[in-house]
């Protein structure tokens, strides 16, 4: 069975003190990993060597058996991205507009208004992510932290990719909401058979969202495997 995800004796310089290492990862179809021990430019420098936006100064990343550096045109890369959902505080609400109009954006442009059989699209999404009806109607700017992280779920999800990078989900969620949000994450992940590869300091997040969790030595690029319990 090919692996969704496979990274050797990685290297890559950035504005760090020291450059990201990773010596081995590998992440199978539907498996669930957990990464610990990068922080938010780390973390963000590892998403985009993951999805081929940059490429690493050593070694070698595989996607779906295929290497990122053999992806060559701007079209072929834009194209691979249809396998990835990407959840970070990074990506873009539009403050102003509904949860339901940003939640339709994967979907259509035409979300001024959000025509009713794609709200009727939408509101199943946001079901499966963990958000009310409720909310859909409020601006995006207006929700609480735990719903906009749920937004970023559903529209990293929408377009049924095969791997889901979370990066720090749980950033700007408050700590008795992260656990509700992890089980969403589980049961979005297991219900779509999603791989999903999670890049967070927050250890219990991380226990109950992942089958591995894994943190990682900056200064060797070994990733050491903590069993459930031993935190």
């Amino acid at each position: 069975m090919t692996a969704v995800l496979e990274i050797d004796n990685l290297r890559k310089s950035y504005a760090g003190l020291r450059p990201l290492r990773v010596k081995r990862l590998t992440l199978a179809p539907g498996e669930r990993v957990a990464v610990a021990g990068l922080d938010a430019p780390a973390a963000e420098l590892l998403v985009n060597l993951v999805t081929g936006a940059t490429l690493p100064d050593e070694g070698r990343i595989r996607t779906f058996g295929r290497d990122t550096a053999d992806i060559t045109s701007g079209d072929d890369w834009l194209a691979s991205l249809d396998r990835f959902g990407i959840v970070s505080d990074r990506a873009v609400l539009l403050e102003g507009s509904t949860l339901a109009q940003n939640l339709a954006m994967p979907f259509t442009l035409e979300i001024d208004p959000v025509a009713p059989a794609m709200l009727a699209r939408v509101t199943a999404l946001a079901q499966a992510c963990g958000i009310a009806g409720e909310w859909l109607m409020q601006a995006a700017g207006a929700v609480p932290s735990e719903i906009r992280a749920r937004a970023h779920l559903a529209r990293a999800v929408a377009m049924e990719p095969q791997l889901l990078v979370l990066e720090h989900p749980t950033a700007s969620v408050a700590g008795p909401d992260r656990l509700p949000l992890a089980q969403d994450v589980v049961r979005v992940c297991e219900g779509r058979r999603l791989a999903a590869l999670v890049i967070t300091l927050d250890e219990p997040f991380a226990k109950a969202v992942a089958s591995r969790v894994l943190t990682l030595n900056g200064a060797t690029g070994e990733l050491r495997e903590k069993k459930k319990g031993w935190w």
